[in-house]
């Protein structure tokens, strides 16, 4: 069981920093935060993300460039543009690098306070450290996997992220409901998003970039906003709006 546990903990953790820090924070800035509280938040995604850590920076001036460009031949992950998920993904990690080792001129408005910590980024998305959290993955799979098919969640674990994005960026721009027109072919990939913490509302948020609550409807439950509230109310953040 703990290998369940540690499959779920690191799912719905990495999770949290991913939509909670890198998306809400860093690409949309629903709230603010203090210096102190941001570092370490940095590090918190390290630890939870571990061999999946994703740069702030890296990760938020990318989605803004998915908002701006969603669905055309400018947006580094879309469906529409893309024969299939691998080579969505292939694209997507492409243009995240590119970013974040500036090797393309990105326009300020995609780069504007989108926050920035180069020296733990160069730490925490080096090969050494991805290198060291799957090492000790692998360990704590030879120590506690007790059945030859726990071995199956390791490389979700060591992928995690890539694949948080899939489900996001590749079905929910396939599969789902719609609440608002847009622009772009983003839905609602579950009516109750027990899976994505809030993520899986795609349509509402296309349509409410800046909105911190993605669920709109009743049953439309966003439980990273639930936990930021209770973190807006003990003063750890400040929500803008």
């Amino acid at each position: 069981m703990e290998v369940i546990y540690l499959l779920i903990i690191l799912w719905y953790g990495g999770l949290f920093f991913q939509t909670f820090f890198l998306h809400r924070y860093a690409a949309h800035q629903t709230f603010t935060m203090s210096k102190t509280a941001e570092k370490v938040t940095y590090v918190l995604t390290w630890l939870f993300q571990g061999s999946n850590y994703l740069s702030a920076y890296g990760y938020g001036v990318m989605h803004r460039m998915h908002h701006a460009y969603a669905d055309t031949e400018k947006d580094p992950h879309s469906p529409k543009f893309d024969e299939n998920v691998l080579k969505m993904m292939w694209r997507t990690k492409n243009v995240y690098q590119d970013i974040n080792q500036q090797r393309i001129k990105v326009d300020e408005k995609f780069t504007k306070n989108v926050p920035q910590w180069l020296a733990f980024d160069r730490m925490a998305s080096s090969r050494i450290s991805r290198v060291i959290w799957t090492a000790l993955y692998v360990l704590f799979f030879l120590q506690f996997a007790t059945a030859w098919w726990q071995w199956l969640f390791l490389p979700i674990i060591v992928l995690m992220a890539p694949i948080h994005g899939v489900i996001i960026n590749w079905y929910a721009h396939i599969y789902g409901y719609v609440n608002f027109k847009v622009k772009d072919t983003s839905k609602n990939l579950l009516p109750f998003d027990f899976l994505m913490m809030g993520e899986a509302y795609h349509n509402n948020h296309h349509k409410h970039g800046g909105r911190p609550n993605f669920g709109v409807r009743w049953h439309e439950f966003d439980p990273t906003y639930f936990i930021m509230r209770i973190l807006n109310k003990l003063g750890v953040i400040k929500f803008v709006q």
